[in-house]
């Protein structure tokens, strides 16, 4: 295929007079993208229409819905470390594409957010699905930006990327009018994109280390976004070092392998009271990447707000979240590579004397493992730990929001080459995409999507992208067919007042077998191994419901045990 002219790179000469809409497709080029998700939109046809010269280097990926794209963005960008890329036409796309910008924000995911807008001489006049992107997404973003001019293009997108990615990584939102798409400019190309990233001063390294030294109850936090591959390694290093205690933040289960010793669990939805107690007891905790939000912190009261009875240290690449909610004894601005690898070339503390502290700890961690039996016919506790055993070692586990999550976190491992993606801002339809988008990025790596049913009906039909693409994830349903988390605090606030949570009952299978996948049912815990063997041997994607008693609510409880302890708290 000849290059054309929006092939804006150094071996490729630029053409002095090229549209807005190339001049975009150009500098996605010069940033090194080469996937781009969307659904599209006559408001900017002119960057469709560039995206068609150069389909050998940047796959177009048209999804079913913007929720959908927005997701497989981000997920996109958490696999590979670079920008996700989204498109969305103006008004209500861009609305619906909102959803995976907010995920990115909170998730520090670096993301670009292309959206068409209406003419320039219309802005202003509430033309056909006008919106003021800026406004809207303001509190969604790290920077919303119109570019209003063709000659403008390079200069903003390259600004675009470099703010994606530096500091605490986040979206960057971009709307385009489409008649500026069209006009034409003799524009220069900027690219690629250098990302700033503070590094941790040595007298903060040197203090740190003083502080771990008095200590003799550390923990260890990890989370957040910005960890690349080495950086996973070099903190592994110093904590295997220093024979620290270290858990996740929530939904970060994949930053420390949960298989060494040092590891104790992670800090989410239910987590193990035995972790919460400990943190509690704690007499340091060296938070490194987790922003120490609501659901890490059990509501901010996992420690003392705004100060903490214990030591706090708090490592962060945003100087602004430093003190924000907790004030900590000791604030690292750094980069996680730069921290990471910073005290990876550090001395060990001598005698480390917390050591059995630790050993203590990840026994807790493994009691916590062993599932309890649930005395129904389908225990998603065994069927989460024979998928343990059967999902390769880096098998991609994409989570979805609600109550069944907490099966998949609490019995899958991750950590090492395996990852766990989800949402931390709970919003619901993340699975499905982002298992999609694992399979893009690497069709060769198995992807699990664990979605509950009320997700599944919001982003579900991301399974015929998937099999229009020709990658096949497989999708476990998770069918109590209700909205379970709702439920769950229906029953505690309201006992017996049951409104709105009720869900019909879908043939998942089929639904699945209609979008051209493979579909199974599973009832019974000893049906689900084979099923799961069926479905990666069908070679198409694959859905398997399992369907389970409504009662079991999660992994610590049941519907009727809440009920009857909001009915009669002096009992329980």
């Amino acid at each position: 295929m000849p290059k054309k002219d929006c092939d804006a790179h150094p071996k490729f000469p630029a053409n002095p007079s090229r549209t807005g809409g190339r001049l975009v497709v150009a500098s996605l080029l010069a940033h090194g993208v080469d996937a781009v998700f969307c659904v599209p939109g006559e408001s900017y046809l002119e960057v469709l229409d560039a995206l068609h010269d150069v389909s050998d280097r940047i796959r177009l990926i048209a999804c079913r819905h913007e929720h959908g794209a927005s997701n497989m963005a981000e997920a996109y960008a958490k696999l590979t470390g670079k920008p996700g890329v989204c498109m969305a036409t103006r008004g209500p796309g861009a609305c619906n594409a909102a959803i995976g910008a907010h995920t990115a924000f909170q998730d520090s995911t670096p993301m670009i957010l292309l959206i068409g807008q209406v003419a320039r001489p219309n802005i202003g006049r509430e033309a056909f699905q006008e919106v003021d992107f800026r406004r809207m997404f303001a509190p969604l973003a790290k920077r919303v930006e119109q570019i209003d001019d063709s000659g403008q293009v390079p200069e903003i997108m390259a600004r675009a990327f470099h703010d994606a990615v530096s500091g605490r990584p986040g979206p960057v939102v971009l709307a385009l009018p489409e008649d500026m798409l069209r006009e034409t400019t003799g524009a220069p190309d900027v690219g690629p994109f250098k990302p700033t990233h503070a590094e941790p001063d040595a007298a903060d390294m040197e203090a740190m280390m003083k502080l771990l030294a008095k200590s003799r109850r550390p923990v260890a936090m990890l989370g957040g976004g910005g960890w690349t591959s080495q950086a996973r390694l070099d903190i592994a290093s110093f904590v295997e070092a220093n024979a620290l205690p270290v858990c996740a933040s929530f939904r970060c289960n994949d930053l420390p392998d949960n298989r060494h010793p040092c590891y104790i669990g992670e800090m989410g939805i239910s987590p193990d009271p035995a972790l919460v107690r400990r943190i509690k007891d704690s007499d340091l905790l060296l938070a490194v990447g987790a922003r120490l939000g609501e659901k890490t912190t059990q509501g901010y009261t996992l420690i003392g707000c705004p100060t903490p009875e214990q030591t706090l240290i708090h490592v962060y690449p945003s100087a602004e979240e430093l003190g924000r909610v907790f004030h900590p004894n000791l604030a690292i601005h750094s980069a996680m590579a730069g921290f990471a690898a910073a005290a990876a070339g550090l001395k060990p503390i001598a005698g480390r004397q917390w050591r059995r502290w630790t050993e203590e700890a990840r026994n807790d961690y493994i009691k916590n493992f062993e599932p309890p039996a649930s005395g129904g016919p389908l225990d998603l506790g065994r069927v989460m730990v024979e998928l343990d055993k059967m999902l390769p070692a880096d098998a991609v586990i994409t989570v979805d929001a609600g109550n069944f999550s907490g099966w998949p976190q609490r019995f899958l491992t991750f950590g090492g080459g395996r990852r766990m993606l989800g949402a931390t801002s709970g919003a619901m339809g993340y699975g499905v995409p982002a298992a999609v988008a694992s399979m893009i990025a690497d069709p060769k790596r198995c992807a699990v999507g664990m979605v509950g049913d009320g997700g599944f009906a919001m982003t579900g039909q991301e399974l015929a992208t998937a099999a229009l693409y020709g990658v096949a994830p497989i999708i476990l349903v998770f069918n109590n067919r209700m909205y379970g988390a709702i439920r769950m605090h229906q029953e505690r606030r309201h006992p017996g007042r049951v409104i709105g949570t009720d869900l019909y009952d879908i043939d998942f299978a089929a639904l699945a077998e209609a979008y051209g996948a493979h579909g199974e049912r599973v009832k019974k815990t000893e049906d689900f191994a084979p099923a799961f063997s069926r479905a990666r041997a069908s070679g198409k994607p694959a859905l398997i419901e399992l369907r389970y008693d409504p009662d079991i609510i999660n992994t610590r409880t049941t519907l009727s045990a809440v009920r009857a302890a909001a009915l009669h708290p002096s009992a329980s």
